[in-house]
């Protein structure tokens, strides 16, 4: 438990970044399951405009600091890897 004020205000605006981290790294999850959905339906537009979804959720990732910036590079790299192999 905090002991004084800061530490109290500290517990509430960390849970608040605990939760708007979580949303984050779920919605870039997402997309990810959506990106190979689309490729596993051999649909190469909708899979690139999936592509262009998972690469802007990473890099806002990036941006606020929810993931780091080489984990979002390797992942753009393999996803790209990914569609030019199943096109």
């Amino acid at each position: 438990m905090p002991n004084n004020k800061q530490a109290e205000k500290r517990l509430l605006t960390n849970e608040k970044q605990r939760v708007r981290n979580k949303a984050r790294t779920t919605a870039i999850k997402t997309a990810e399951k959506k990106f190979k959905a689309t490729i596993e339906s051999s649909d190469e537009a909708a899979a690139k405009e999936a592509l262009k979804n998972v690469f802007a959720k990473l890099d806002k990732g990036v941006k606020f600091g929810v993931i780091h910036k080489n984990k979002s590079s390797r992942k753009k790299s393999r996803l790209t890897a990914l569609l030019t192999k199943k096109a």
